[in-house]
């Protein structure tokens, strides 16, 4: 699979990208990054990629031109496993369904927002999805497209080691995972339960079950519908 990444701070991901499961991805051959510098589609001597936005109003926005010419020249003709992402706090929100949804696609470019945001003509014309990460306001959309990418690549066949990791794990059966505990048995007093130190499988199953449902009755009573 294959990210572009539309940003004027391309260096912004060296740190994301060098480490942990896209890295390994990235060198196995599973999945490719590509960094995109907005500033090369500008035209003028300061490389100017933002304008006040028309009828007032604090900040500035990114211009349409320079964005529309950069994803035209990324894909001068855009085949349906071709999606444009925009990274907005106005878009709907991420999670693992939507992560799930974007693994049907051959590749997806990000368009990072910054300052108070684009010209809306980008998220009208332009662009297939719009998306937040969360409901809260960033500096700008190159985190949001990090934790996307994460997202989506650890999805991808091979990338983990254990293909059931992205299967027992929150949010895939609409809830929260359950709680798990590692060696030792008693730290400071606090004891594992002893289920889990049973070896009775169908019994831990059970038990997972309703240590789960009550996590997220406690933390996520939303995903319960409460």
């Amino acid at each position: 699979m294959k990210f572009h990444i539309l940003t004027i701070f391309p260096q912004f991901f060296s740190g994301p990208f060098d480490h942990g499961v896209v890295a390994r991805a990235a060198q196995a051959g599973t999945l490719e990054v590509v960094l995109h510098d907005l500033r090369n589609w500008t035209h003028d001597f300061h490389r100017t990629v933002d304008d006040r936005p028309f009828g007032g109003g604090e900040g500035m926005l990114l211009k349409a031109e320079p964005i529309f010419s950069a994803v035209e020249s990324i894909w001068p003709q855009r085949s349906p496993g071709q999606k444009v992402i925009l990274l907005s706090a106005q878009g709907r929100k991420f999670d693992q369904k939507v992560a799930r949804e974007y693994l049907d696609c051959e590749e997806l470019l990000f368009i990072c927002g910054r300052y108070e945001g684009v010209d809306e003509r980008v998220a009208e014309h332009l662009v297939d999805d719009e998306v937040s990460i969360g409901d809260y306001v960033l500096s700008g959309g190159e985190l949001g497209a990090a934790v996307i990418i994460d997202a989506v690549a650890r999805l991808l066949p091979g990338v983990l080691g254990n293909s059931g990791s992205t299967i027992n794990e929150s949010f895939e059966s609409g809830i929260l995972d359950c709680p798990q505990w590692t060696r030792p048995a008693d730290f400071r007093g606090w004891k594992v339960p002893e289920v889990l130190l049973g070896g009775n499988h169908a019994e831990i199953r059970k038990w997972r079950t309703q240590a789960a449902l009550a996590k997220t009755t406690k933390l996520r009573p939303d995903l319960l519908g409460e």
